[in-house]
């Protein structure tokens, strides 16, 4: 089971990261904060001092079309924040 499934790159976290060095990944669902802090340290060789979840529930729309009713929903996400120590860092783009 994979706990860190991809790390969230937008302008918002790009931003969190340079001035208050905190990290944004999309996790497992079932993860908690001490499998994903382990996981953080693990892949990225960093000291995690906290981290915080967020839950995001699926979204769900309706349609009305010719054929009838169509229903349909996006998937539910978990997030994961993590600040790590002071003067360690995290480099997405090194792999590129």
């Amino acid at each position: 089971m994979s706990i860190l499934i991809k790390p969230i790159i937008t302008e918002k976290a790009t931003n969190d990261s340079e001035v208050n060095n905190r990290y944004t990944f999309s996790v497992d669902k079932k993860a908690n904060k001490i499998q994903i802090k382990k996981a953080v340290e693990e892949a990225y060789g960093v000291t995690v001092e906290k981290v915080r979840t967020l839950n995001y529930a699926p979204k769900r729309s309706v349609r009305y079309t010719k054929n009838g009713l169509q229903l349909s929903q996006t998937n539910a996400v978990k997030k994961a924040v993590v600040t790590v120590k002071e003067g360690e860092i995290i480099d997405f783009y090194n792999t590129i």
